[in-house]
């Protein structure tokens, strides 16, 4: 029987399917105390963390027997790979788990921000009836939506996408030819440039990695379509938010839904501040009752059958 580590939330149907057949210490609160996590590590075969839990050298050197990480959840920045590799540990993403739920955000909030839901609702709260001013806001029907990283989660926003009417393009230095059949959807394969200039809502699904890091910056964000929207639920760092506030603030943009951050959680974000077409959350879009049983269920089934019995 291994040892398994668990630092941060995991639904009680995956705990209980470690359990089953490994030894379990679930403190999901843990990664708040450094200390304290590195005194657990001593005698572990396994560790489950979400990406808060920053899983570098000074933590694996403080377990010896590791063999696997289970990463609840897809990005893997909190987590020191070269490390990793060095002592031949395993790492394993929940990779496909959450598309559903990041999908059905992108939508949803492209849809908001190009029918200006959300400055429409913050005007008749203060009691006004901006009727007229809203009529002039588009359809989304019949739109552009450009997919920015065509992978597991790119294709399925494609296909909801498409299922409502939209256009699909994609951008992914990864892919090669001129276009990607999905299931009987054919989605052309753009230059970013080629993507920017045609879509009306785009949206992210891509690593942060030095090469994507302000990939989205003041010159990138200019070549887009004017009012076109933008949407990212990939990571902070791969748009500048003060350059995104500018165009936006001038109206250059039509509006933003942003789920991540720079820095998480956020805590200024007052470059943001006075702009109504805005859509800010924290890191949820891949967080759903559904999406965390899925994820929380792949890692305890894949920590399970590394580690064996």
């Amino acid at each position: 029987m291994s040892s398994i580590l668990i630092s941060e939330f995991i639904t009680s149907q995956a705990l209980e399917t470690l359990r089953s057949k490994h030894a379990v210490v679930y403190e999901p609160e843990l990664y708040k105390d450094r200390v304290a996590l590195i005194a657990a590590m001593q005698n572990i075969d396994g560790l489950i963390v979400r990406n808060l839990t920053q899983v570098n050298k000074e933590v694996l050197d403080g377990a010896p027997k590791l063999k696997v990480v289970g990463r609840l959840g897809v990005g893997l920045e909190n987590i020191e790979l070269p490390a990793c590799a060095e002592r031949n540990i395993k790492v394993i993403p929940a990779t496909g788990a959450n598309a559903e739920s990041v999908a059905e955000y992108v939508v949803g909030a492209a849809i908001a921000l190009t029918r200006g839901l959300i400055p429409a609702s913050i005007a008749t709260l203060k009691g006004e009836w901006p009727r007229p001013r809203f009529s002039t806001y588009h359809e989304f029907l019949g739109k552009t939506i450009g997919i920015v990283g065509f992978g597991s989660i790119g294709r399925v926003v494609a296909k909801k996408a498409n299922a409502i009417g939209l256009k699909c393009v994609a951008y992914d230095p990864m892919l090669s030819g001129n276009a990607l059949e999905l299931e009987g959807l054919t989605v052309p394969l753009l230059s970013l440039q080629g993507l920017l200039e045609v879509s009306d809502a785009i949206t992210l699904h891509l690593p942060y990695l030095p090469e994507t890091k302000n990939l989205f910056n003041a010159a990138t964000l200019d070549l887009m379509k004017q009012g076109a929207c933008l949407v990212n639920t990939a990571r902070g760092g791969i748009v500048d938010e003060n350059a995104l506030a500018e165009r936006l603030r001038s109206g250059r943009l039509g509006g933003a839904a942003i789920d991540v951050f720079m820095t998480e959680p956020a805590k200024d974000l007052s470059h943001f501040s006075g702009i109504e077409n805005l859509i800010l959350t924290p890191h949820i879009a891949g967080v759903t009752h559904e999406s965390n049983e899925r994820v929380s269920q792949m890692i305890a089934d894949e920590v399970n059958r590394f580690l064996g019995t």
